[in-house]
């Protein structure tokens, strides 16, 4: 009777230990799903500038959660290796990426990643490209998250660059695969256009 009540003290003990290195020790990983839609494109209809757009769940991979303080992208191409470092996402409106905390259940959103204002002559050229998808949590270093390769025709780049068009790469399921389309009016993204206009005007002079 005594080595059964001490080898269910031990077990208690065992998981109560689990539990609390699975809660409060342990550090996860943030992962994300395939994003249903990815759009190459202006900023809005009649802006040069150019962005990416996705959709996508974030996750942590463990119960303690993670603090996301960044996230951009990466597109590799055919003479092209360009950083998307201006992060914007959902948040009861659109707000400048900064801080967000993704626990084990998940946060769904829409992400826009733009250039610089100094990159404002970028174009999406025809070609393969590989997208990188990079968050940055509190005290650790970037690190890539999500990989996907994209095709751009000729006539998407040219509806791009000329056109102020957009390209949108629809997840679809039943193929397992990205199906594209042109978008000659894609929406405007008036909220992100005053966003930019204001981070402008409270740019502190040099």
């Amino acid at each position: 009777m005594e080595y059964i009540s001490l080898t269910i003290s031990i077990i208690a003990i065992t998981m109560s230990t689990i539990t609390f290195w699975l809660t409060r020790v342990k550090k996860g990983n943030v992962k994300m799903t395939k994003p249903s839609v990815i759009f190459f494109g202006p900023d809005g209809v009649g802006n040069d500038h150019k962005k990416i757009f996705i959709r996508t769940l974030l996750y942590s991979t463990s119960l303690r959660g993670v603090y996301i303080q960044n996230m951009h992208i990466k597109l590799i191409g055919k003479s092209l290796n360009q950083i998307f470092n201006i992060w914007i996402y959902d948040d009861n409106g659109l707000v400048r990426g900064s801080g967000l905390f993704i626990d084990k259940s998940g946060i769904s959103s829409n992400h826009h990643f733009l250039l610089p204002k100094s990159n404002s002559n970028f174009k999406f050229i025809e070609g393969n490209y590989d997208l990188e998808i990079y968050v940055e949590v509190v005290d650790r270093k970037p690190k890539k998250i999500y990989e996907q390769k994209l095709h751009l025709t000729k006539d998407q780049s040219d509806e791009i660059n000329n056109n102020s068009a957009g390209v949108y790469f629809d997840w679809t399921p039943n193929m397992q695969a990205y199906q594209s389309h042109i978008d000659r009016r894609p929406k405007v993204d008036e909220k992100i256009d005053d966003y930019l206009k204001f981070l402008t005007l409270t740019k502190p002079e040099k």
